[in-house]
């Protein structure tokens, strides 16, 4: 290569940035959650260490919100900005390759600039998963809760449907004085069984800290008999933290999906399945 050549390559503008949105599966388990933070790794660094090792960019990756030590993900949502050249079929498949067994990237593609895994999202669907089962299941454990008490289903689909609409749910939090403002909208509130198997479903515009998780023990305590079925509407109306059920362990709780607005859908290459 001449002299000529080499100036003429050197002096090539840096490729655009991109916005990435990232759709990923993990098992929490070995994780103290999506946030980096001091006492334990995080998905998020391993993220963004496997970003750099195959783009070799220093990004920091937003994720759509917070899950707790131990609590799984089927579909978190993260983004970054890349001015990597390279498809969404090949990031994918690269950070497949150098991330742990127990973190993979189910989905990857190219978003419009406004796009922003936390601040666009518009809802939120988590799934708690019980084992109503006298005997535990061990190919289930650290999927599910074992609560091998009989629990009355129908008792709490009817409790649950209290939760729907715009509430201040401080009752339903951990910490709930550390926050100014503890109102949320539930736009879907149900509960699903299927053999020893009960699911609580959980839509929301946002989610409070420890929320689905003492939401679900207080279903619990409803499907023993232990609280009334109008359990919901009291604590709602109190704020008190007493008047909630307990707080269910994290296994068996995963971040099912996170919905955006339709003008912030891909806008090209796009890598999933």
């Amino acid at each position: 290569m001449t002299d000529a050549d080499a100036d003429v390559s050197t002096s090539l503008p840096p490729a655009p940035e991109r916005n990435v949105k990232l759709t990923l599966e993990y098992d929490g388990r070995g994780y103290c959650g999506w946030e980096t933070q001091k006492n334990g790794t995080a998905v998020q660094e391993v993220l963004e260490r496997a970003i750099f090792e195959i783009t070799r960019e220093h990004r920091e990756v937003f994720g759509s919100g917070r899950t707790d030590a131990g609590v799984h993900a089927r579909g978190q949502v993260a983004s970054f900005r890349s001015g990597k050249d390279i498809t969404m079929r090949k990031l994918r498949l690269g950070l497949n390759a150098v991330l742990p067994e127990d973190i993979a990237v189910v989905a990857a593609a190219v978003v419009p600039d406004a796009f922003h895994a936390r601040f666009s999202a518009v809802s939120k669907t988590y799934r708690y998963s019980i084992l109503n089962a006298r005997s535990r299941h061990p190919l289930e454990r650290h999927r599910v809760f074992h609560f091998p008490q009989a629990l009355d289903v129908p008792s709490m689909q009817r409790a649950a449907a209290a939760l729907v609409g715009t509430h201040d749910f401080r009752a339903f939090a951990k910490e709930a004085h550390r926050r100014k403002n503890c109102v949320r909208t539930m736009l879907e509130a149900r509960v699903e069984a299927d053999g020893v198997r009960v699911d609580v479903v959980l839509r929301g515009t946002g989610f409070l800290y420890n929320m689905v998780r003492i939401v679900t023990g207080t279903l619990i305590e409803i499907g023993i008999g232990r609280r009334p079925e109008s359990t919901f509407a009291q604590a709602l109306a109190t704020g008190k933290r007493v008047d909630a059920g307990f707080t269910v362990p994290p296994d068996g709780l995963c971040l099912e999906s996170v919905d955006y607005p339709e003008e912030l859908a891909p806008i090209g290459d796009v890598a999933d399945g």
